[in-house]
């Protein structure tokens, strides 16, 4: 290595021993002879001494020891350019003119199909909106929820549609969809799924006759089903939603004997109106999983559970009117049920409700639960309230006989007397007949047989399914009031 601005540098022999200092030529002077030289030569040549100088230099040189390969870069001539041809740029001139001469078809064709594809665009959006304004949202009616599955638009949808207005006013289309009530998770916690669909159609009743609770069964009319003793001498009440909103709600109407009632609610001021779906009656288990969900003693949204206990199981006392009690067929449960639950859901595992709560039976000493509670089963709910909104007659249908549960170990009713001119007498019925069925659904007792014959009204025809002597026989009843 060296360094070509250090003057203290010695000079060194070549390999011949010679002072390459004094072999000085003129390089401008002999230019032939190193052109003479080509790279090769210079490449395989461990000696340079002998090569031509430039002259003019008086800084010496530093000495290039005879073992070195690599020529010194710094020492080779500058190439020389000035005899190459310029380039053809001249021949780009007609090629460039070519172009711009057959540029703008192009360009005018790009553009068209620019505009057609935008219009394209245009077009598509216009119809995806239109077609997506009119799908219809279909959810659950008394079907299966546990997956999902959406069937028909009669329950559980709150569809919330505003028209779009002019694009120049920057107003866009608004389209909100809430599922309700919303799918069941199906975790390792029962309860707390059917607690988290079942809840947001729960709300508290407050009325004259004090605190209840109810259950969304119409959303899209905004009707809601509860006891009648909860609104009883109401004309209004007003009602408080899982959200916390209260809005005034009206007593439709209601049905002592069954205790049920159905008050009305403005749907346009109500923000969250969820629908409950009702399972039926026939589907319920006993020992199956009962979920009640209420407010008792004002604690809105309060969740216990329990198991159905017993089906089937009628009251004699039952309905709200304590001066003139009417059997009516229960479900019992052990799910606690306090003051304020009344007219709250009990629910199965599924989110469905099966019934909604009704009465608890107590020791005398205390009003608490004991563990013995009640619910108005779901199709007696769904048949009462129908009938309360359609205006239609809230009668008992009367049959006409007097009866016994049997003890030897049959199921029935067994016929101990009949009035004389009631459409038992009509039909045919005798004593010691044995009734097993009314219109298609079995009897286990004459308690069974009372609630039956109770939610049908005067006029209303039935089929007796009876067994006499050993025979079976089928009668037909029209029945009348009581």
């Amino acid at each position: 290595m060296f360094m070509d601005n250090d003057p203290t540098e010695q000079d060194a022999s070549a390999a011949d021993g010679t002072d390459r200092a004094d072999s000085t030529v003129d390089y401008l002077a002999a230019p032939e002879a190193h052109r003479q030289q080509t790279p090769s030569d210079y490449c395989a040549r461990s000696d340079y001494s002998d090569l031509p100088q430039p002259t003019g230099f008086s800084e010496r040189r530093p000495t290039v020891s005879s073992q070195s390969v690599l020529p010194v870069i710094s020492e080779l001539p500058p190439p020389v350019f000035s005899d190459l041809p310029p380039p053809p740029l001249a021949g780009l001139e007609p090629s460039r003119n070519r172009w711009r001469s057959s540029a703008w078809p192009r360009r005018v064709f790009a553009s068209l199909a620019v505009v057609l594809l935008l219009a394209a665009s245009f077009a598509a959006g216009q119809f995806w909106a239109t077609d997506s304004s009119t799908d219809t949202i279909a959810s659950v009616d008394n079907g299966t929820v546990g997956d999902g599955t959406l069937e028909n638009l009669a329950n559980g949808t709150d569809v919330v549609s505003v028209e779009s207005t002019s694009l120049a006013s920057n107003t866009a289309l608004v389209a909100q969809t809430q599922t309700c009530p919303p799918p069941l998770r199906n975790t390792s916690e029962p309860v707390a799924d059917v607690a988290e669909r079942v809840s947001p159609s729960v709300v508290v009743i407050f009325s004259d006759d004090g605190q209840g609770s109810g259950v969304v069964w119409d959303a899209e009319n905004g009707y809601i089903v509860t006891n009648h003793h909860v609104v009883e001498t109401s004309i209004t009440v007003e009602v408080e939603f899982p959200d916390g909103q209260r809005v005034v709600g009206t007593v439709i109407g209601g049905d002592p004997s069954r205790d049920v009632a159905v008050v009305g609610v403005d749907t346009e001021r109500v923000k969250s109106l969820c629908q409950a779906v009702f399972a039926r009656t026939s589907e319920v288990r006993v020992g199956q999983l009962a979920v009640a969900i209420g407010g008792p003693f004002g604690l809105d949204q309060s969740v216990t559970a329990g198991v159905v206990s017993a089906k089937n199981r009628v009251l004699l006392e039952g309905g709200s009117d304590p001066t003139n009690p009417s059997p009516v067929e229960m479900i019992q449960t052990d799910a606690p049920i306090n003051p304020g639950n009344s007219g709250g859901a009990l629910a199965d595992r599924n989110g469905e409700v099966i019934g909604i709560n009704t009465q608890i039976r107590t020791t005398g000493f205390s009003t608490g639960n004991v563990g013995v509670g009640f619910a108005i089963p779901s199709d007696t709910i769904l048949l009462i309230a129908n009938r309360i909104v359609s205006g239609e007659s809230l009668d008992v249908g009367f049959l006409g006989i007097q009866g016994i549960t049997p003890t030897d170990g049959s199921t029935g009713a067994l016929v101990t007397s009949v009035v004389a001119g009631s459409p038992a007498d009509i039909s045919g019925l005798i004593a010691g007949d044995l009734i097993v069925a009314v219109n298609g659904k079995d009897v286990a007792s004459m308690a069974e047989l009372a609630a039956a014959i109770k939610l049908y009204r005067p006029g209303d025809p039935v089929e007796l399914v009876v067994m006499r002597d050993g025979v079976r026989l089928t009668l037909q009843a029209v029945l009348t009031s009581a």
